[in-house]
């Protein structure tokens, strides 16, 4: 309890977060964040889950982008439809139809109707022709052809509802589906809708059993969900599904389930489920407080996802199909072809054909596999928060930073669990996002406050490596300080040297204060530039500067970082020099050089001063190669073990060097451009370039003459080529000489 007592402030900061997550449970502080996480969760259990496996009930006749080419554009004439209600039912002996479509206008394609216009108009009196017009009438009443088909035969039609503000309607709707006083007065939140496109009289009269075939569209655009009853001026209707579903089962009533008194659902007003009552027997559908069911969709939609068999409509229309390959089936009719706008965004798929969502709802019925997340809910939802959230509350406080971590990821990986164990063992989809945000925002508040309150010795300490150690890696340095130790040690880094050219001119021609402002001015850009690329600032030099890379912090791209920085180091310069020249101020130049080696690296010096520097072999040659960026008329150097590593840059070699104190050549380059600005014409110069390097080595000067002609003409200033031309001129008076390997030599640092 004492522990308690300390830690009350830290405590009240965890509880925080289950608070807003309470209020977001139970609806007065609703959060967009989490609903979101929630639907992210629900796609992903989703689709893990899928059966992924082909339904044979159900059979899809596909108005597809074939059948419209073949048949021509929709809507087609009522006599092809009577056609093919006609092939479904008789050859291939379906078992029930849906039409996942509206027949919402006559058929006036025939010509009939005018026929009959000219029997009353301009042929009145034409001998015959009111007899012959009678006589033609029964091929050319599309509308009443469609009808006969359909007549007594197990089909269901579809039809849909709008809301809009003249709440326009068209067509004839089915007759209700439950009565209004089964509800006992409860307020259910049924959706609502004040229009309706249905079918014409004629067709609907042959076809009495209708279901509408809107879905719920959630906040994200996805369809997750399909009402199974909706409501329109008083009255209950059934979705194309349970409507299909019902005539399967010999159309049982429709009645509203109501949950059985519980501790947590007490008082509760809404439906649990719908009963189908037959016979002295009842099944139950489960559903949610909008009276819908989720779609348990089985895999990816459309003809090749695998879910439900397609079947393009002319194949039908043409006799392609066998006999009785729908016997005994369960069809829809819909269209997957995208002119006609019956494709929806769902958790499977962005382009997801409207008429499979019904598919797999009937498929869900079939197998008494209904997800839906229940009446109880919320109540589930404030007793994890709750349980979880004291928990976290009381026992992060008390916990070391590792075993907080332990606990945290305990109660997190239970929340999951017992969710999806629900979710996969009885269909339940509970809320969890408000649980998951809740623990880790409580973990998260719970740390830095214990960071930025309980540990304020520790930081102190962290900010004594602030003395030695550049700042901006300190942070990082703290997150995990026992990562740390300034004891020296060998690792493979990348160092830096940059000097800054012309500095004894500037000197004896400017004022100290200027001349101090200008310095300031170009090393606080090139800083910038190393700093912003991960490296660390060893120290500064008069007008030389020394970096290096992979240290205090690891960073396994230290070359490239390295090489990158020195590049836009030498852009900034290019920058700063066009400056110059519009303020009158002398142009700088810089000279640097790069290697990649393992170094001796720590908190070195003396009792008095002390830094965290790198020394060594490698270090040394870094040096030696800045030197050299002068002698070779570019600005940055090289070594080859940095350009191994270095990968994502075109390089251009330009000698095998022996520097003081190295007895083995070191081959150095100059990176050209990052590869992927690389332009054809400098590739073809870099390839031409080694060629001559390869005839230079090997001390065939003609060749080296042909090649360099072809190089300067490319690029006639630029002095790397002068500085070779001159030397094949001279080495042409010489002999062979078999023992040389081709690299240059340099006495001096």
């Amino acid at each position: 309890m004492g522990l308690l007592l300390r830690h009350w402030p830290r405590i009240a900061v965890t509880l925080i977060p289950l608070l807003f997550a309470l209020l977001h449970a139970v609806g007065v502080l609703r959060l967009d964040v989490v609903q979101r996480l929630d639907d992210i969760i629900y796609d992903a259990r989703l689709r893990a889950t899928m059966p992924r496996t082909l339904d044979e009930r159900i059979v899809i006749v596909d108005i597809d982008e074939k059948s419209l080419g073949e048949v021509g554009r929709w809507p087609w004439s009522r006599n092809r439809m009577a056609e093919l209600t006609n092939e479904m039912f008789g050859r291939q002996q379906a078992a029930l139809v849906g039409f996942d479509v509206v027949f919402a206008e006559p058929d006036d394609s025939s010509g009939l109707k005018q026929l009959r216009e000219l029997v009353t108009g301009e042929l009145r009196g034409q001998t015959g022709f009111a007899e012959r017009v009678t006589q033609l009438q029964a091929s050319l009443d599309y509308d009443a052809l469609f009808a006969q088909s359909l007549a007594g035969k197990p089909v269901v039609l579809g039809y849909y509802f709008t809301s809009d503000r003249d709440g326009r309607t068209s067509g004839v709707l089915p007759r209700p589906v439950m009565d209004r006083q089964l509800l006992q007065g409860r307020p259910i939140r049924f959706t609502s809708w004040n229009g309706y496109g249905s079918n014409i009289e004629q067709i609907a009269r042959a076809a009495p059993v209708a279901g509408f075939f809107n879905s719920i569209t959630d906040a994200d655009g996805a369809v997750r969900s399909i009402p199974l009853i909706v409501e329109h001026k008083g009255e209950f209707y059934e979705s194309m599904a349970l409507s299909m579903f019902r005539m399967l089962a010999g159309m049982p009533q429709v009645a509203p389930g109501f949950p059985q008194e519980r501790f947590i659902a007490r008082g509760y007003q809404g439906l649990e489920s719908i009963q189908l009552v037959q016979g002295g027997k009842s099944l139950a559908i489960p559903v949610d407080d909008r009276v819908a069911t989720l779609v348990p969709y089985r895999g990816p939609g459309g003809a090749d996802g695998g879910s439900f068999r397609y079947i393009p409509a002319s194949d039908l229309l043409n006799g392609r199909l066998p006999a009785g390959s729908l016997k005994d089936k369960i069809v829809l009719v819909g269209t997957t072809a995208p002119g006609l706008l019956d494709l929806r965004v769902t958790p499977v798929g962005e382009t997801y054909p409207g008429v499979e969502t019904h598919a797999n709802v009937i498929a869900g019925l079939l197998d008494g596999k209904v997800l839906v997340k229940p009446d109880y809910a919320v109540g589930y939802e404030v007793f994890m928060l709750v349980l979880s959230g004291l928990l976290l509350a009381v026992a992060l406080p008390l916990l070391s930073a590792l075993r907080a971590v332990a606990l945290s990821a305990v109660v997190l990986v239970t929340l999951v669990g017992v969710n999806f164990w629900l979710y996969a063992g009885a269909g339940l989809v509970l809320p969890l996002g408000s649980a998951l945000l809740m623990g880790l925002t409580a973990f998260a508040l719970n740390m830095s406050y214990g960071y930025f309150v309980e540990s304020r010795s520790k930081r102190e300490l962290a900010n004594l490596f602030g003395t030695y150690v550049p700042p901006e890696l300190v942070d990082e340095m703290v997150k995990d300080p026992d990562s740390y130790s300034m004891q020296a040690t060998n690792k493979e880094l990348t160092v830096m040297f940059c000097d800054m050219r012309g500095f004894t001119k500037m000197s004896e021609t400017m004022e100290p204060t200027q001349l101090q402002g200008l310095l300031n001015d170009v090393f606080s850009r090139l800083t910038d530039i190393i700093r912003g690329n991960r490296g660390t600032i060893d120290k500064y030099m008069g007008d030389c500067v020394m970096a290096f890379w992979g240290a205090p912090v690891d960073t396994a791209e230290h070359a490239h970082l390295a090489v990158k920085s020195a590049m836009e180091m030498s852009n900034a310069v290019r920058r700063i020099n066009e400056d110059h020249r519009a303020r009158g101020l002398p142009e700088i130049g810089i000279g640097i050089g790069l290697n990649t080696g393992t170094m001796c690296v720590g908190d070195m010096g003396s009792d008095i001063r002390r830094s965290y520097t790198v020394i060594g072999d490698a270090v040394n040659l870094g040096s030696r190669l800045e030197g050299l960026s002068k002698s070779y008329g570019v600005d940055i150097v090289v070594a080859e073990s940095t350009r191994r590593q270095a990968t994502d840059f075109a390089w251009q070699e330009l000698d095998r060097v022996r520097v003081k104190g190295k007895e083995q050549a070191v081959a150095i380059f100059w990176p050209v451009t990052p590869l992927n600005r690389l332009e054809d014409s400098t590739s073809a110069e870099l390839k031409l370039w080694a060629e001559f390097l390869k005839a230079y080595r090997a001390q065939d000067w003609d060749r080296c003459d042909m090649h360099m002609l072809n190089l300067q003409r490319a690029n006639a200033k630029k002095y790397l080529y002068l500085l070779y031309s001159e030397r094949v001129a001279s080495m042409r008076m010489l002999p062979f000489d078999p023992s040389w390997d081709g690299a240059t030599n340099f006495e001096t640092k």
